[in-house]
């Protein structure tokens, strides 16, 4: 059998239900699943297949066991044991002989305790308990699914009865919805998106094509806003709404027909951004076109909504992989989910993107822009408020002891360039030396210095220059030790807000007709950048290369450029020309190696990867 092919492994005896199948054979999230009488195994968990049929094989008895129960318990990739070791068998798998010759592979351990753990007659669960014994299994959770290898007559009809018993299609349709999910998702639009996904399912249509179709909706959304009439407003609502409700499907369609994939989650993720900030740019132009110039509250609810999600991001890079990581806020938080009315509460605080995008459409469609707007940025500063100080008291009040993957993964989200390099270089000897607090202290500090230079000083100050450059510094200090410090996922976000709030601040004080809407699309191409970032670090295939972070110059040096262009090219329209060719250059750096990078994951065969966790998007 060719290396590169999934094996599945069916006992001829099972009896359940399909979809328990599909669970186990077809899910390309993990290397290897398996339910009762089945076993599926992706090529990455092939030679662990191959050496367990090795070690049974050449345990005591496995031979003639093993010969006695294949011809029952394989489907047709295999007639016995040794025929399935050869079938299974790839170049540098080890086979029984080698096996049972190497010193090194305890064969009668591996063989016994597989045996122990299932039925002897049954090969695919007697190959998922040494699998599972290595930690390369998926057992698959079925709820109330059925399946099953019958020992005789009566259980044969028993598993009959259970089987008839559950509604199939249904569990299906369940289990297509996200777990967790916020309120408006739940009970407004997963009851139909659920069966728009199955009819998408049945007419062969695939997750990122509802995803791109999602992304074309919404941007004819924005397209109707930037009309600047009553009645381009409420089709850009509508189809804001439509577009959202396409975006629960693609979801949904990926579980209900498993088709998961490493590309599909990096578009999903990427157009959600996308859309919604188009969607903003769209009521910029359509305001305009009505003699309201909203431009910088456009970009203000851009950088804010982005800063919130680094705050996520970097939270959770931080901490899910900490040791002892408890504290008393997370248990009060755990003993609040029990009580049912406050987990819709809390979750329709934090303004998830269900409830953010219908506040946006009703909004659009019977108040102004402006009024959109501003509402969006009061609701999304109180949200914001909300859940980064809930985590800044678990931080607090938590014992955790954070990993060197969880500090490399904030240095990522850092996003510190040359400049910023060399100062750390410089200042490790002294920055080991501070308090814990220091590094998000040193960073709120340079960041709140230089936003602030930038919104007060008069346009073509160079104050705001000499800021940019304590700014250098500081962000180079705060990144001098390793981020393990339980305020340090802070770091990120703070360096966001000091660069994005800069751009904003120094394009509304100019005072120059275009800069601000440059200034959108400069913060747009490197939020981009970020937000490929923390896809690249979820997905487990590491940060983008230090090469593309240093030839887009880093936080510092961005920032510490746009200041210098603001102050030489001060009441010019040059500064317009400046940013947009800035904002071009970095998007095409960025973006050119971004989508080379996925498409060539994905041909490559990356692990699939799905967004379970529920975080407010």
């Amino acid at each position: 059998m060719p290396a590169g092919e999934r094996v599945a492994l069916v006992d001829s005896r099972f009896l359940g239900h399909r979809h328990s199948l599909r669970l186990a054979l077809t899910d390309p999230r993990f290397d290897s699943a398996a339910v009762p009488g089945a076993l599926g195994v992706q090529p990455a968990a092939r030679p662990a297949l191959a050496t367990a049929l090795a070690a049974l094989a050449a345990g005591p008895g496995a031979a003639a066991s093993g010969a006695a129960g294949a011809g029952a318990g394989t489907t047709r990739a295999a007639g016995s044991t040794a025929q399935a070791r050869t079938a299974l068998a790839e170049p540098g798998a080890r086979t029984a002989e080698e096996g049972a010759r190497d010193p090194s592979v305890d064969t009668d351990t591996d063989a016994d305790t597989a045996w122990s753990a299932a039925r002897p007659d049954v090969l695919p669960d007697v190959l998922a308990g040494v699998l599972d014994r290595e930690g390369r299994l998926h057992r698959v959770d079925l709820g109330v699914l059925v399946a099953a290898v019958p020992e005789d007559e009566a259980g044969r009809a028993a598993a009959v009865r259970e089987t008839g018993g559950v509604d199939e299609e249904a569990v299906r349709l369940r289990s297509a919805v996200k777990a967790r999910d916020g309120f408006f998702t739940t009970h407004c639009v997963s009851p139909y998106s659920r069966y728009l996904a199955r009819w998408c399912a049945r007419r062969g249509m695939t997750p990122n094509q509802v995803t791109t179709a999602s992304l074309l909706v919404a941007l004819i959304a924005a397209g109707c806003a930037a009309t600047g009439t009553r009645g381009g407003f409420v089709a850009a609502g509508v189809l804001l709404l439509a577009s959202f409700v396409l975006d629960c499907t693609d979801g949904q369609l990926a579980r209900y027909s498993l088709q998961y994939s490493t590309l599909g989650a990096w578009l999903d993720a990427t157009f959600d951004r996308a859309k919604e900030y188009a969607y903003y740019a769209g009521l910029a132009l359509g305001a305009a076109r009505g003699g309201d110039d909203v431009w910088a509250l456009a970009l203000g609810a851009m950088v804010l909504q982005t800063c919130r999600h680094v705050v996520d991001f970097a939270f959770n890079e931080a901490n899910h992989d900490a040791t002892a990581n408890t504290s008393p806020t997370a248990a009060l938080s755990g003993r609040l989910d029990s009580v049912g009315w406050t987990v819709w509460v809390r979750r329709m605080i934090v303004l998830p993107i269900g409830e953010r995008w219908a506040m946006i459409a009703v909004l659009t469609a019977v108040t102004t822009p402006r009024i959109t707007l501003v509402v969006l940025l009061v609701g999304c500063a109180l949200a914001a408020c909300y859940t980064t100080a809930g985590r800044v008291l678990r931080s607090l009040t938590r014992t955790a002891r954070r990993t060197d993957r969880a500090a490399q993964a904030l240095a990522d989200l850092a996003d510190s360039g040359p400049l910023a390099e060399a100062v750390a270089r410089l200042a490790r000897p002294v920055a080991v030396r501070l308090p814990a607090f220091a590094p998000p202290a040193i960073a709120l500090a340079g960041a709140g210095l230089l936003a602030a230079t930038a919104a007060l000083a008069p346009a073509g100050s160079w104050w705001v220059v000499a800021a940019a450059a304590v700014y250098v510094l500081t962000s180079g200090v705060a990144v001098a030790r390793p981020l393990k410090g339980a305020l340090d996922w802070l770091v990120p976000p703070l360096f966001r807000a000091g660069e994005y709030g800069t751009v904003l601040a120094l394009a509304a004080v100019s005072q120059v007709n275009g800069a601000l809407p440059a200034a959108f699309g400069l913060v747009a191409a490197v939020a981009y950048h970020h937000y490929d970032t923390v896809y690249r670090i979820r997905g487990g295939t590491g940060a983008p290369p230090r090469a593309l972070v240093r030839a887009a110059g880093g936080h510092e040096g961005r920032a510490l450029l746009v200041a210098v262009l603001a102050a030489a090219l001060a009441h010019h329209t040059g500064l317009v020309t400046a940013l947009t060719a800035l904002a071009a250059v970095l998007a095409v750096l960025v973006l050119v190696e971004s989508i080379r990078f996925w498409v060539r994951a994905h041909l490559d065969g990356a692990p699939a990867v799905h967004d379970e966790s529920g975080e407010p998007a």
